[in-house]
């Protein structure tokens, strides 16, 4: 998975809002109105998914936030979805795969009851679809060469260093770089994720600049590099948490609301979130802040 299929297509990554936004074709969204007849909805949703056995979960394909494997379905959203689901009396998820901008069609269509890819929390979606709280936030991180060779910790550090950095083309992060002042021509822009470790390693950037969570999974097929602890950009005095979450349809709040009573279980116990998300490349640095709720990220 050393090239991240459809990475780059990810909201937080290199949508046109701040941290990403919904890309809508026009008449698209309004054609999906009609719900299938077998969908989850209303105040007796869970209830149904208890019945039935099995909650329909969408999957984008991307590693390392929800991915098929074998025949096993995999990732970060998977994997805290099924812990959830589980404790909630629901056993099995059951996966379609999707294009990444038909997923909120298809939860509006009733295709499936829940997106399970580490969706960003944007305004434009919380127009269309309903938001879990925060699963994760995505610090930034650099890549470098094995070593560290010039001690870069930070955008500030990189600055003061006059180095290199290398960004994914589109992506935000090229925004942190401009705003932590360094100088365009020290900025390089690449086209995926293996472009930019494939930089490091060849000497034509110093680092690499993405999510921690992708860094980290990419260095895994990279062993001639290393990723620093990471980081919380500020745009404007604002951080730049980047938060992702689960997604369900318009009107399935009480389904919601019980999915966030059992999530909240799990990132207030920061041993447990570790021991289940590690494999896919989060950690501590990934635990949402307490007080950052959906309803402040989906005004903006």
């Amino acid at each position: 998975m050393a090239d991240f299929p459809h990475l780059s297509r990810r909201g937080f990554l290199n949508r046109s809002a701040a941290v990403g936004g919904l890309l809508v074709v026009p008449g698209l969204l309004t054609a999906c109105s009609k719900t299938d007849a077998g969908a989850a909805t209303g105040a007796g949703a869970l209830d149904k998914l208890r019945e039935q056995g099995f909650v329909r979960v969408a999957y984008a394909n991307e590693a390392p936030y929800g991915y098929m494997e074998g025949k096993e379905l995999k990732g970060e959203a998977p994997t805290l979805h099924r812990e959830i689901f589980k404790a909630l009396g629901v056993d099995e998820l059951k996966p379609t795969l999707s294009e990444w901008d038909g997923l909120i069609p298809g939860l509006q269509a009733g295709k499936y009851d829940v997106v399970s890819a580490g969706m960003a929390i944007t305004p434009e979606r919380c127009g269309n679809a309903i938001f879990s709280e925060p699963e994760f936030i995505s610090p930034t991180a650099l890549m470098v060469r094995k070593g560290n060779p010039k001690n870069i910790t930070d955008l500030a550090s990189a600055k003061e260093a006059g180095i290199t950095v290398g960004v994914m083309s589109g992506a935000v992060v090229g925004g942190y770089a401009m705003g932590a002042g360094i100088p365009e021509g020290k900025i390089k822009t690449l086209q995926k994720p293996q472009d930019g470790a494939d930089a490091v390693k060849g000497g034509r950037v110093d680092a690499f600049l993405l999510t921690g969570i992708s860094l980290r999974w990419l260095a895994k097929t990279n062993p001639d590099t290393e990723v620093t602890e990471p980081f919380v950009p500020q745009i404007d005095g604002k951080a730049q948490f980047s938060p992702g979450g689960a997604v369900f349809r318009k009107g399935n709040e009480d389904l919601r609301d019980s999915f966030n009573r059992e999530l909240k279980k799990i990132v207030s116990d920061s041993s447990r979130y570790v021991q289940l998300l590690e494999p896919y490349g989060f950690g501590k640095s990934e635990i949402p802040p307490e007080d950052l709720k959906t309803a402040d990220l989906c005004k903006g």
